[in-house]
């Protein structure tokens, strides 16, 4: 049974300005950030998601564990901080239709920190909000068959993928399935499933927009809780992916590729296959027909493409040495 939730117009809209700054990401030269800023960034989101729940190193202290220096602070939270780098760097990993693949995320994230790491709770629960419980997660005897559920939702192809990766995160949290790190798993499997809808995820640190909105997040969370559905949760989370996504495209300024570097990075996308000019426009949406074509006169001047054929019927092919 799939969990409730609504498709609003808020919703829908928010997916459609998604995907056009999704669609301008693509249409850079450079899709993917330099590794100063993909380091920034998932400082970041490291940061932002640990700050959420309590950890109290700034961005300093965990840029410098990135790195591998030492640092001062609270073993926890300096152990909290290193299995989140390690958890994050294998984002790529997991697979995102696989709740085995949750619990060995769970089991990284929490290693060292709890005795259950990565096998869901066996006692019920409830979550505190000062000194009063604001909210009864189900039996614990329910949780492997809520989850089972929950996965087959996230394999159903009718609910856009930023929808269902925002339910799950929602639902994540309602059944609340570990003893411990819920909410650091829920915002870490959501960027996994952001991640398998467009690779652009992966260097965009939308828990630390999260964090910033930190008041905003538990309101949504406790709203749709009243609601009994996600719907409520499910905007929010949208407006903080779609957040997220404009400051990156605003930090995010590519330096200009040089002819050389546009020809080596088309001999990696196209490897031994014959292409024309339009193929080669395709692959650097924002040059133009003059810069592609000096391109590859450059690169047969140079040895690097055999050409063939004259004008509307030339076709090129990179030598392999």
């Amino acid at each position: 049974m799939s969990p409730p939730f609504s498709i609003t117009s808020k919703i829908l809209r928010w997916v459609s300005q998604i995907e056009r700054l999704i669609g301008r990401i693509e249409g850079l030269d450079q899709p993917k950030p330099q590794p100063h800023l993909r380091k920034n960034n998932r400082v970041r989101t490291v940061q932002g998601s640990l700050a959420i729940e309590g950890n109290t190193l700034d961005l300093d202290q965990v840029t410098a564990l990135l790195e591998g220096k030492r640092v001062l602070g609270p073993q926890e939270e300096i152990r909290e901080v290193l299995n989140a780098i390690e958890t994050y760097d294998g984002l790529a990993d997991f697979d995102p239709l696989n709740p085995k693949s949750l619990l060995k995320a769970h089991k990284q994230m929490m290693q060292g920190l709890i005795p259950n790491a990565g096998k869901w709770r066996r006692k019920n629960v409830g979550i505190l909000k000062g000194s009063s419980v604001s909210h009864i997660a189900p039996q614990a005897d329910r949780v492997p068959y809520l989850m089972d559920d929950l996965f087959a939702f996230l394999a159903k192809d009718d609910v856009h993928p930023l929808i269902r990766s925002s339910v799950f995160h929602y639902e994540l949290e309602f059944i609340h399935p570990f003893q411990d790190g819920n909410g650091r798993i829920g915002r870490f499997w959501q960027s996994v499933l952001l991640y398998h809808y467009h690779p652009a995820f992966e260097f965009i640190p939308i828990e630390s927009l999260i964090k910033d909105h930190q008041q905003d997040y538990y309101h949504a969370l406790e709203k749709s809780d009243r609601a009994g559905d996600s719907t409520y949760f499910v905007e929010f989370a949208l407006e903080m992916i779609h957040c997220a996504l404009e400051d990156f495209l605003q930090n995010f300024s590519p330096k200009p590729l040089t002819a050389q570097e546009r020809l080596d990075r088309a001999a990696q996308e196209l490897g031994k296959k014959k292409f024309t000019r339009k193929d080669y426009l395709t692959l650097f949406k924002t040059i133009s027909t003059a810069t592609a074509s000096r391109d590859l006169k450059q690169g047969v001047e140079s040895g690097l493409l055999r050409k063939e054929g004259e004008k509307a019927q030339t076709v090129y092919g990179f030598r392999r040495s």
